[in-house]
C-alpha cells in the first residue's frame, strides 16, 4: 500500500447567504422596516460584533424567533442556485460553510437538496434569540485547513469578509456576487457573477495541479 503524495480527492466549499440563498437578515430588515438589520458580513468583518449588534436590535424591538422563521420560510434559493448545486454534486463533493445558524439553515437546505452544511447554533428562550454559540471561531478557514489535512484538494467560493480566510486557505478561492468593497480589498481572488462562470472556474481549479 502507498499513500498519495498529493491531493487524491476533490471538495468544493461554498458560503450560503449571498451565494446560494438571499441574505436572511436583509429579508428580516425588509419585513420589519428596520434598516439597521441590513448590515451583514459584507459590511462588518467582525462577526461577533455583528451578531451582538443584531441581538440588541431584536431585544429592543421585541422581535421573535417565530417572526424570523416565518421570513425564512418565504425565502427561495437564488435563481439558478438549485441547478448549480445539483450540477456541482454530480461532479464532486460539496460542503457549505456558513456563519448562519442551524435553526435558520434547515428549511433552506431542504430547498437546495440537503447538501452538507457546517454552521453555528442560536440560543432561544421563550421565542426570543438571547445568544448564539459558535461551532468554533473562524470555522470556515479551520474547516478548509482540516479538509486539506485529509489530503483533499479544496476549492472555495464566497461573497463576504468572513469568507476571505476560507478562500485563502483553499487551493483556489473565488469571490461570487461580492460587493465592490470586498472585491477591491481582496484582488487576489477572481470575482465572478454568474453560476456558469463559477461552475467552470471551480471545475478548472479542481483539475489544476
Amino acid at each position: 500500500m502507498s499513500i498519495a503524495n498529493g491531493p487524491s480527492q476533490n471538495l468544493v466549499c461554498l458560503d450560503l447567504e449571498g451565494v446560494l440563498v438571499p441574505e436572511i437578515w436583509v429579508a428580516v430588515a425588509e419585513r420589519t422596516g428596520l434598516a439597521e438589520l441590513r448590515r451583514t458580513t459584507r459590511d462588518e468583518p467582525d462577526y461577533d460584533k455583528l451578531m451582538r449588534y443584531r441581538i440588541d436590535i431584536l431585544d429592543r424591538e421585541g422581535l421573535t424567533m417565530s417572526l424570523i422563521e416565518d421570513v425564512i420560510d418565504g425565502l427561495d434559493p437564488l435563481p439558478g442556485a438549485v441547478k448549480f448545486v445539483a450540477d456541482l454534486r454530480s461532479q464532486t463533493q460539496l460542503v457549505i460553510l456558513s456563519d448562519t445558524f442551524e435553526q435558520f439553515a434547515r428549511p433552506l437546505m431542504r430547498k437546495l437538496g440537503l447538501p452538507t452544511i457546517f454552521c453555528h447554533r442560536l440560543i432561544v428562550s421563550d421565542d426570543r434569540i438571547v445568544d448564539f454559540e459558535l461551532r468554533q471561531e473562524n470555522q470556515k478557514q479551520k474547516a478548509v485547513e482540516a479538509f486539506r489535512s485529509l489530503n483533499l484538494r479544496v476549492v472555495a467560493a464566497g461573497d463576504s469578509y468572513n469568507d476571505t480566510t476560507m478562500l485563502g486557505a483553499a487551493h483556489a478561492g473565488f469571490l461570487f456576487h461580492a460587493p465592490n468593497n470586498v472585491i477591491a480589498e481582496f484582488p487576489q481572488f477572481p470575482a465572478l457573477d454568474s453560476y456558469e462562470d463559477l461552475f467552470r472556474s471551480l471545475m478548472d481549479a479542481l483539475k489544476s495541479n
